[in-house]
């Protein structure tokens, strides 16, 4: 297949698909074409957004492609979807979906111990939302479920992979500066969490610093 045939197809799935689309999704409609050139495809796509100046560009998440708006719109775009800013997460949905994040899998009741409070009623639209699923059962007393983040997850926070937040072992580290404080002063990581902006807000020695994260739920990045 041509070159410029296979972009005006391959832009098409993307823009028309509900979810990031995978090569191997494409190339499974399209059997006459190989990875490299669906790849290729798609660069040369986002070369010709950036050329004519478009608002529009292909970006490689959750596993897939998606076309979403460039950053530089993200006003207009938030305006847009004003409306329906009641439908993002609530503080304690974030919390515990940083804590199951960074510790999966986990059951209800080593998250609940980790919060303070019960997490049943969070944890349930968290299910709802498709951000987390059920993985197994853990060996413990009554064999708990197991939750563990999902695709949409990914989505939701614009990352490929889970291996892309960083660690709570590298946030320590980083937070330390082992050249600035002395070993008595040291800041220690105490939590981190997810705001509702998609930073993920680590918390040492009673000070919230953020490292900045990016939220594709809107298309508007």
């Amino acid at each position: 297949m041509k070159i410029d045939k296979l972009k005006t197809i391959a832009e098409a799935l993307i823009f028309a698909s509900d979810e990031p689309l995978s090569v191997t999704q494409i190339k499974s409609i399209l059997d006459d074409t190989t990875p490299g050139q669906i790849k290729k495809a798609i660069e040369k796509l986002n070369h010709e957004y950036r050329q004519t100046n478009r608002a529009i560009k292909i970006i490689h998440v959750a596993g897939g492609y998606e076309m979403v708006t460039r950053e530089s719109y993200a006003q207009w775009v938030k305006e847009l979807f004003k409306r329906r800013s009641t439908s993002r997460l609530s503080q304690a949905a974030l919390e515990t979906l940083s804590i199951i994040a960074f510790r999966q899998p986990i059951a209800n009741t080593d998250i609940s111990s980790i919060r303070g409070v019960s997490s049943s009623g969070v944890l349930k639209t968290l299910l709802e939302r498709k951000l987390i699923t059920i993985s197994g059962r853990g060996e413990g007393p009554g064999r708990p479920l197991l939750y563990k983040t999902t695709k949409e997850f990914l989505r939701y926070f614009g990352i490929n992979s889970i291996d892309e937040l960083p660690k709570p072992r590298e946030i320590e580290e980083l937070l330390q500066e082992k050249d600035k404080f002395p070993d008595d002063n040291k800041p220690v990581l105490e939590s981190a969490t997810i705001d509702s902006e998609g930073n993920i807000v680590i918390k040492e020695n009673n000070k919230d610093d953020q490292i900045q994260g990016t939220d594709n739920s809107k298309k508007n990045e």
